[in-house]
């Protein structure tokens, strides 16, 4: 079996060779041409579907297309279609077939590829990531089932994100393992690849009736995140425990709670709870790796204050524990939350990746709290994430991932790397153009920690084909280099990327020497608009009575 590498990024000349064996995905073109095919043929399997319930008294019922018509023209929109085909034309037994039928069957065929994957001994190093890939495919089709081409419209972004997330573990995966074993999982990413696609196609046709379901919605002013409950959002209005918060559980080095360590609490948490479950850690540095399992839902984990309560290790690659592993604190139970917290790894520049924080939690709120650590610190690994009024403190690709992630009214500050070292605020990982990824930075203060007069500090490089990264409205200090990003490998970057500026401010700020590169683009309020809270992480779900200053637009 080939060697593990670590979790994550891979070094250039792996990542020219992956580049290499991926030309398929560019493929962009010819998925623009087909989307078209794809509402044509949607838009007339719904109106098929409806006149044959009326039954048309003239007596003309509606002729579908042929079933295998309709699966070309759908797999034609995308990255894969000769694997989508191939894939589900045996599935298909009757000469009509509803277009979201589909889509249930292309998850169906991704959960069997991978599930035959998964059983691989190349891959057992693997399990926990084909475990999460599993786990968002079957969310996926659980939540499809029993629904219909419009009500999938009031799903998109959930699906879009467990889908898009779902493609980000097994390419974690895959950027583990020497080249050789890149077939292992070569099949199942292609499909998962194409059920992105085709419920992304599917959301053209939903598009105009969702767009009536947001005009009839009721506007609201609190801009807080609508997976935030009306309990949660007063749990985070307090600004003191004693001002009302009740803990479920109290951790105290000092003895004064229930459990001296946060893992210890962590088992009191229940299984899948819809109800919010409070932690309170009081002041103290807690040298533990803590880890809140998938199963552990709408955990709230609140300290005295981001400088006060920390979670310490110094797990690294170097020492040989990979990426994805080395996070002093890692989330992967949906709807965390945390507050007043602080979160580090004292490895150090010397040894290369270490993780402060890793969220892999779908609907994670981080607020008030401090994630430091060298390179990589803070790993924003898939799903939707939201981050304010935090401290982040890094070298190297040190805001990194591919989750949908805003960071707002943030304070990032580079530090001093490795002799030699050039730093870089984020590292973007989109390598599918259908995923629903990036990270936005909005309203934040970028300034130096310590001297960095004789240290190129960059925005960013582009990890994967479709990185994709905007910074709207910040404060740029003058030590941001004038070009402002910095290739992953040569002397440019590929065409597919999107990487933004807008409304940016402060002398690092200034655009007239920035990089000269295709996917570089100095945009639009509008087009700005796109990535801030409301649209990018969660639509125009939004719920009332926000504790926290939370801004959806821009």
């Amino acid at each position: 079996m080939s060697s593990l590498k670590s979790y994550g990024k891979v070094d250039e000349v792996d990542q020219m060779r992956l580049d290499a064996r991926r030309k398929t995905r560019k493929r962009i073109a010819i998925v623009a041409v087909s989307s078209l095919i794809l509402v044509i043929v949607v838009v007339a399997a719904v109106v098929g579907t409806t006149r044959n319930k009326d039954h048309n008294h003239n007596g003309n019922v509606s002729q579908s297309q042929p079933a295998f018509a309709s699966i070309k023209a759908i797999c034609d929109t995308t990255l894969y279609p000769g694997t989508c085909y191939s894939s589900l034309s045996p599935l298909v037994n009757s000469t009509n077939i509803e277009p979201d039928v589909l889509l249930k069957l292309s998850v169906v065929v991704a959960i069997n590829e991978l599930s035959k994957a998964s059983t691989l001994p190349e891959l057992k190093n693997c399990s926990e990531l084909i475990d999460l890939a599993l786990d968002h495919l079957n969310d996926t089709l659980s939540s499809a089932i029993g629904t219909d081409l419009v009500s999938l419209g009031t799903m998109f972004d959930d699906l879009m994100t467990w889908l898009s997330a779902a493609g980000t573990y097994q390419q974690t995966c895959i950027d583990s393992f020497q080249e050789n074993v890149l077939d292992n999982l070569k099949m199942s990413t292609e499909l998962t690849s194409n059920s992105l696609a085709i419920i992304k196609g599917f959301s053209t046709v939903t598009d105009s009736y969702n767009q009536r379901r947001r005009l009839m919605s009721v506007a609201r002013s609190d801009d807080m995140p609508e997976w935030l409950s009306g309990k949660d959002r007063k749990l985070l209005q307090k600004t003191k425990l004693a001002g009302g918060i009740k803990a479920d559980v109290v951790v105290a080095k000092d003895g004064t709670g229930k459990y001296k360590k946060i893992s210890d609490a962590l088992k009191a948490v229940p299984d899948k709870s819809k109800k919010r479950f409070v932690i309170y850690v009081k002041k103290g540095v807690y040298y533990e790796n803590v880890r809140i399992e998938k199963p552990k839902w709408n955990v709230m984990m609140i300290g005295d204050g981001m400088d006060r309560t920390i979670v310490s290790g110094s797990l690294n690659v170097v020492d040989g524990t990979p990426t994805f592993q080395s996070a002093s604190f890692a989330v992967f139970g949906k709807g965390f939350i945390a507050r007043d917290m602080g979160f580090r790894n004292t490895a150090g520049a010397s040894k290369h990746q270490a993780v402060a924080l890793m969220s892999t939690a779908d609907q994670s709120v981080f607020y008030r709290c401090r994630i430091d650590a060298f390179q990589d610190s803070l790993y924003a690994h898939s799903n939707r994430q939201f981050y304010r009024e935090c401290n982040i403190y890094g070298t190297v690709d040190f805001i990194f991932g591919n989750s949908a992630v805003v960071l707002q009214n943030c304070n990032i500050h580079p530090r001093r790397p490795m002799t030699g070292q050039q730093n870089t605020i984020t590292a973007q990982g989109k390598f599918d153009p259908n995923q629903n990824t990036g990270i936005s930075i909005q309203n934040c203060n970028i300034s130096p920690f310590g001297n960095l007069s004789d240290v190129h500090t960059f925005l960013g490089r582009p990890w994967k084909n479709h990185s994709t990264t905007v910074y709207i409205n910040n404060n740029m200090a003058g030590f941001i280099d004038p070009k402002g990003w910095m290739p992953w490998v040569g002397t440019s970057a590929p065409d597919t990327i999107f990487y933004a500026e807008f409304g940016n401010y402060g002398p690092g700020a200034v655009t007239k020497y920035r990089v000269k590169w295709k996917g570089l683009k100095f945009i639009t309020s509008k087009q700005a608009s796109k990535f801030t809270v409301k649209p990018f992480i969660h639509g125009d779900k939004w719920v009332k009575d926000a504790g926290v200053p939370y801004k959806s637009g821009l």
